[in-house]
């Protein structure tokens, strides 16, 4: 819900009338739980949503499960994904689901219509329905798959007191700093644990700063190398992380392995910059993801990841809005407090 208290993050102009405005919470913090900068109540409570889901992917690598599966970055960095549901995604779940001996109906995520155009298009020529290869969250369903063969859990992997549920919220209390303070459903069926916007900064922090001399890091041994791991395999899988034209998968891209970036729904974002060691997140009232993504491509150039230049910037955080001729007749901004 939109709160009026909240500043504005993002902005719409048709001409020189302000039409539109995106209010919201935004957090950079460090890994010791610092807040260097804030925008509206660090403490917010809110559902992370898809912005955390490296977080969800920690157990599935800091156990050594990933490893015993052979898995390589490709199918980490589909972990963290919310993907398009192209071929691309889908071919390398299936795989890698038949790596370890199970199939498409062990996935408890459900299906729906690719994202990606041209898998949508030939559904539809095809007569065919969608699977749930195609659902956007079919990576982090297979690292569950996975985490879940070593813990010898039934097949009902999303239950709240499943020991693989029990061990991601143990593992998103330990990074935030945090007490889960409640949960809600997602659209893959999984649990989703509410954290501040602070904690859930600090952890993207503590990501940042895995496997380095950074005052305050608080990951060592398998922890901080399994975040390492899934943060350079984001950096090295752009495409797996979103899909062609996603707005997390050009950012990923432009930042250049200064920052990787993670969106969730209902205008939820996420970052790390691992040469700063911070961490951010984001939360635009209204859910709207045009805000969202104008606040964190604007956060990412206030804190030199991402270039004011660079056409993926001008693409989110100054975009043209044309009309049906093609005329320009206003522009999308992040708001002026961001960009600083």
């Amino acid at each position: 819900m939109t709160d009026p208290a909240n500043p504005v993050l993002a902005e719409v102009w048709r001409g020189e009338i302000l039409e539109c405005v995106h209010r919201g919470t935004a957090v950079v913090a460090t890994a010791a739980g610092e807040v260097v900068e804030a925008w509206g109540d660090p403490a917010r409570v809110i559902l992370p949503r898809s912005s955390f889901k490296m977080i969800q992917a920690l157990p599935l690598v800091e156990s050594g499960a990933a490893d015993a599966a052979g898995l390589g970055s490709e199918h980490l960095a589909l972990a963290c994904a919310s993907h398009s549901g192209a071929s691309v995604h889908t071919a390398l779940a299936a795989s890698w689901l038949t790596g370890i001996g199970l199939a498409e109906h062990d996935l408890r995520c459900g299906a729906h219509t690719p994202g990606d155009p041209e898998a949508a298009h030939a559904l539809y020529a095809a007569g065919a329905a969608p699977g749930q290869f195609h659902n956007n969250c079919s990576g982090k369903h297979c690292g569950f798959l996975t985490m879940n063969r070593r813990l010898r859990g039934d097949a009902e992997y999303l239950e709240l007191d499943h020991p693989l549920q029990r061990a991601v919220r143990l593992t998103v209390e330990e990074v935030t700093g945090e007490t889960v303070s409640g949960h809600a459903i997602d659209g893959c069926s999984a649990p989703n644990f509410a954290t501040s916007l602070r904690g859930l900064a600090t952890a993207m922090a503590r990501f940042a700063t895995a496997g380095a001399s950074f005052t305050g890091a608080s990951f060592t041994g398998a922890r901080a190398g399994a975040a390492r791991r899934l943060v350079e395999a984001m950096a090295a899988h752009p495409v797996l992380v979103g899909g062609a034209g996603r707005a997390t998968t050009n950012l990923i891209r432009a930042c250049a392995g200064r920052a990787v970036v993670k969106a969730g729904a209902e205008g939820v974002y996420t970052a790390i910059l691992p040469g700063r060691g911070l961490g951010m997140a984001l939360k635009i009232d209204d859910g709207n993801a045009r805000g969202s993504e104008a606040a964190i491509a604007a956060l990412l150039a206030r804190h030199g990841a991402l270039e004011r230049h660079d056409p993926v910037f001008a693409a989110l955080a100054d975009a043209p809005i044309l009309n049906c001729r093609g005329f320009v007749h206003g522009h999308l901004r992040a708001a002026e407090t961001l960009l600083g």
